[in-house]
C-alpha cells in the first residue's frame, strides 16, 4: 500500500510550531514569566507558613525537592506545569491560588495577560481562560498537545474532576487503567484524583478545552 503523503501545509505548519516552541521567549513574555515567577513564590511561602509547614514537610507532602522549592520561594527559577501542580497538590488549595489572587467583584482577563504554562519538555501548553480567584472550585484552561505527545497527570486533590473539549486535533484520554479515543467536538468527564495522562495520536497538535472542579 502506498503511504500517503502529509501535505505540504501541513508539514510547514508542524515545522513553524516546533520552530516557535524552541525560539527565545520574547521580552514581552520574559516579563510576564518573571512576574509569574513573583507571584508563584510569594503565595508559595505565603500559604506554606500559613499551614505550619516547613519547605522539608512540604517537599515530602508535594514531591518537590526543598532545594526546587526554596529556588521558587527566593524567585530564582521558573517551575512547570507540573511541578506547580505538585506543589498546588501539597498545599490542599486550587491550582489558581499559585499563580493568582482572589477576585472580587468583576473579574477580567484579557489573552494578552493570560501567562502560559509549559510542561518540562515544552509539548504541553496550558493558558488559563478564566481570571485567577474568580471562583476556588472551578479553573477553565485551553490546553495545547504537540503531536504525537503525551503529557502525565498526577492525581489531583481528593474529590477533583476534569471536563476535556477536543477543539481540534485528536486526544486519548488515559484514567487509571482506561484509554478514550476523542475526536473534534468530543468531550469526557472524569475523576482527576486518580492518575491520568493526555495522549495526542495526531500528526497535528492537538487544542483543548479543560474544565477543573474542586470538590467543596
Amino acid at each position: 500500500m502506498k503511504k500517503e503523503k502529509t501535505p505540504v501545509h501541513e508539514t510547514n505548519r508542524q515545522a513553524a510550531a516546533v520552530l516557535l516552541r524552541k525560539a527565545p521567549l520574547p521580552p514581552g513574555d520574559d516579563v510576564g514569566a518573571a512576574d509569574l515567577a513573583r507571584r508563584v513564590g510569594a503565595q508559595l511561602r505565603e500559604k506554606r507558613k500559613a499551614r505550619g509547614l516547613s519547605l522539608d514537610e512540604l517537599a515530602v507532602a508535594s514531591g518537590v525537592s526543598r532545594a526546587a522549592l526554596s529556588q521558587i520561594e527566593l524567585c530564582k527559577s521558573n517551575p512547570s506545569l507540573g511541578v506547580l501542580w505538585k506543589i498546588a497538590i501539597g498545599l490542599g488549595v486550587p491550582f489558581s491560588e499559585l499563580i493568582g489572587g482572589q477576585g472580587q467583584g468583576v473579574s477580567l482577563l484579557r489573552r494578552s495577560d493570560a501567562q502560559v504554562l509549559r510542561s518540562a519538555d515544552g509539548k504541553m501548553e496550558s493558558r488559563p481562560l478564566s481570571p485567577a480567584g474568580s471562583n476556588p472550585w472551578v479553573e477553565l484552561y485551553e490546553l495545547r498537545l504537540a503531536a504525537r505527545a503525551s503529557h502525565a497527570s498526577d492525581p489531583h486533590a481528593a474529590g477533583t474532576r476534569e471536563i476535556v473539549v477536543v477543539l481540534s486535533g485528536s486526544l486519548n484520554m488515559r484514567v487509571g487503567l482506561e484509554v478514550y479515543e476523542l475526536g473534534p467536538g468530543d468531550s469526557i468527564s472524569f475523576r482527576a484524583d486518580a492518575a491520568h495522562a493526555y495522549e495526542n495520536p495526531g500528526a497535528s497538535e492537538g487544542r483543548y478545552h479543560d474544565l477543573i472542579i474542586y470538590a467543596r
